[in-house]
């Protein structure tokens, strides 16, 4: 058998005639692993984000974290002043209404708004009193002072602790795991698999890490439900036949094609089709010990048939491994994986049919049929 000519596959000369918007459209999930599903007719959203303020305010985008945190504090002060300001006319203590000379406010020096807001300023930041000051003449003004140093530390301790989650989350570890632009299917241990490369770009290690797939497609129930993204689940596995890879380096995992497989009656040859491959890595950061998650997800234009991979590591002339992440993406065609036992349900699924109908056929007379129908 002649060995296949290999021929480099650049992904930016297959995607450069295709409108980008039309994959963005088809996609349930973007190439870095974002949804791209939009939420309508959802009934008291408002209020239902309310409900979950922590998660609201994680999830919030920085510009609107940074103001939502600075309008926090200058409305609070701003709130209290007024509340001081009330207090000072209810007391008396302002200078348009003249009062005696033995008159003891309830704030020193508090004769205006501007005033009032500057003593809620120094109160809430702990600067410490000078020219203005509480005294002991109003047990109401002690019991504001109290009630405002308390809800304004909770808010204080609510507004960091999610400024310190958002910045803690896994997220920014997650773009550091690179998935191959393409998926290709090719021979793998004389079977046909169809195959991603995942790789670490951070010497830090993910521990537990798991692979797993899932195909969305649209589906006919036996009772003539029209589902139109079923969920399928494809299993990936990798050469070391681990649980947890060791992804040191990048790897290759593999999901073979057979009978099991829910690309049985996919036409994968042709490159066509409405289905999604939806990709997903989990492991465990191992320096925060936080739980990262990432995705991506394949269109049938997206998995190559009838190649593989290109080799991406080395060894230095010093001895080390050399990861060369130019090469990640590049594949190689190589020979047209050989049709398994059932193989031809890889192909056509009009073929499917047909094959599963003569089978049922034969079933019936009693009589054994080998049923194959030829791709020529």
């Amino acid at each position: 058998m002649t060995s296949a000519t290999k021929v480099y596959y650049s992904q930016t000369t297959q995607t450069e005639g295709r409108p980008l918007m039309g994959l963005r459209r088809r996609r349930v999930l973007t190439k870095d692993g974002r949804s791209n599903v939009r939420m309508e007719h959802i009934a008291d959203k408002r209020f239902l984000y309310l409900k979950d303020l922590w998660t609201t305010f994680i999830d919030m985008q920085w510009r609107y974290k940074l103001l939502l945190f600075s309008a926090t504090f200058a409305g609070t002060w701003f709130a209290f002043g007024v509340v001081w300001y009330l207090v000072a006319v209810a007391h008396g203590d302002l200078l348009e209404f003249e009062p005696p000379a033995n008159h003891t406010p309830c704030v020193m020096q508090v004769h205006t708004l501007t005033g009032a807001f500057l003593f809620s300023l120094e109160s809430q930041t702990t600067i410490g009193y000078g020219f203005r000051y509480i005294s002991e003449e109003c047990p109401l003004a002690i019991v504001l002072l109290i009630a405002q140093l308390v809800l304004t530390t909770i808010l204080e301790i609510f507004i960091t602790g999610t400024f310190l989650a958002k910045i803690a989350r896994p997220k920014k570890r997650a773009e550091t795991i690179k998935f191959s632009q393409n998926a290709v299917v090719a021979q793998h241990e004389g079977k046909t698999c169809l195959m991603v490369r995942v790789a670490n770009m951070r010497k830090s290690l993910l521990i537990g890490c798991q692979v797993t797939g899932k195909l969305l497609r649209p589906h006919l129930t036996k009772e003539g439900e029209n589902l139109r993204l079923n969920q399928l689940n494809v299993d990936f596995q990798v050469d070391t036949s681990s649980d947890s890879p060791f992804l040191i380096l990048p790897l290759t995992f593999y999901h073979v094609l057979d009978d099991t497989s829910p690309f049985r009656d996919v036409a994968l040859r042709a490159g066509d089709g409405d289905f999604e491959l939806v990709v997903i890595l989990s492991g465990t950061v191992e320096s925060t010990s936080a739980t990262c998650q990432v995705r991506t997800s394949y269109l049938p234009e997206e998995i190559l048939w009838g190649y593989e991979f290109s080799p991406a590591i080395s060894l230095s002339a010093s001895g080390k491994y050399v990861a060369d992440f130019s090469l990640f993406d590049r594949v190689v065609q190589v020979a047209a994986p050989c049709p398994q036992r059932g193989g031809s349900r890889l192909g056509d699924p009009e073929k499917v049919k047909l094959e599963e109908s003569l089978r049922e056929a034969g079933d019936r007379e009693g009589t054994a049929l080998s049923v194959r129908i030829s791709n020529v």
